[in-house]
């Protein structure tokens, strides 16, 4: 009997609700029931929700006191925020804050300098861009000695060490510490992309180390500043290398 009821629910056919009818299809697509069921839900959760803040405003008694009583102040019909005279933070809490701001901006130049000083030492600053390129001038006697001219040959080295201005080794120490057949164009070029990639993280670390330092001399002049009680005169504004310049006038320590 259990297997007629299955096979009898295997042969029975899948319910599909209709589409929308051709004449109907300016309408647009047929809601079916699990839209419905869907918009339903929804509508039910807002009128519970309306319900529930409805009954809280019942309930709330018109007498009772929250801060925002006195926090806020009705302007035009809408309350807003009254804008406190006394300053949130005393003269020694902010300096206290620009100290520690100013404590960690020198901890990230120290960290920057540290780094810029051990690519410096792993560097040989021989073949920086920035360095002018000189020039390695041969003469010969005649017009056809220049035509064919060699110079690997000429200076005894491989063709791939000719445009070195340093370390242009001869064939016969090549071939003495056997480098001859390692030292290929392919090698060669490998190595010249990580140099300048190393040498332009050098040129980026100065770069930022120079800004922290710039940023550390205007913290630690605002710092400064925060005294009301000093005398002080303005030589030279801000720039965006420099920070502003005053002349303090000398006090007497007792």
């Amino acid at each position: 009997m259990a297997s007629f009821t299955k096979a009898n629910k295997a042969l029975r056919r899948t319910y599909k609700e209709r589409s929308q009818p051709e004449s109907r299809a300016k309408l647009g697509m047929l809601e079916k029931k699990k839209d419905y069921k869907e918009r339903a839900d929804d509508f039910q959760r807002k009128q519970k929700t309306l319900k529930a803040l409805k009954r809280k405003a019942e309930d709330r008694n018109p007498d009772e006191f929250y801060f925002n009583m006195v926090k806020t102040q009705k302007m035009d019909g809408v309350h807003q925020r009254r804008e406190s005279s006394e300053p949130m933070n005393t003269e020694e809490q902010l300096k206290l804050m620009e100290t520690q701001d100013l404590r960690y901006v020198n901890f990230k130049r120290f960290t920057e300098k540290k780094k810029v000083e051990k690519l410096k030492s792993s560097l040989q600053l021989i073949d920086s861009e920035s360095k002018p390129k000189n020039k390695h001038i041969v003469f010969v006697d005649s017009k056809k000695e220049a035509k064919n001219f060699d110079p690997a040959k000429h200076f005894d080295t491989h063709p791939a060490f000719v445009n070195r201005a340093y370390n242009r080794p001869t064939r016969s120490m090549l071939e003495s510490m056997d480098l001859s057949k390692m030292m290929d164009e392919e090698t060669l070029k490998d190595i010249a992309v990580a140099t300048h990639k190393r040498y332009s993280e050098l040129g980026k670390r100065i770069e930022r180390e120079r800004d922290l330092s710039v940023v550390a001399d205007k913290m630690e002049t605002k710092i400064h500043l925060m005294d009301k009680e000093a005398k002080k005169e303005k030589v030279k504004d801000e720039t965006k290398t420099a920070p502003a310049q005053y002349r303090w006038k000398p006090v007497r320590k007792r």
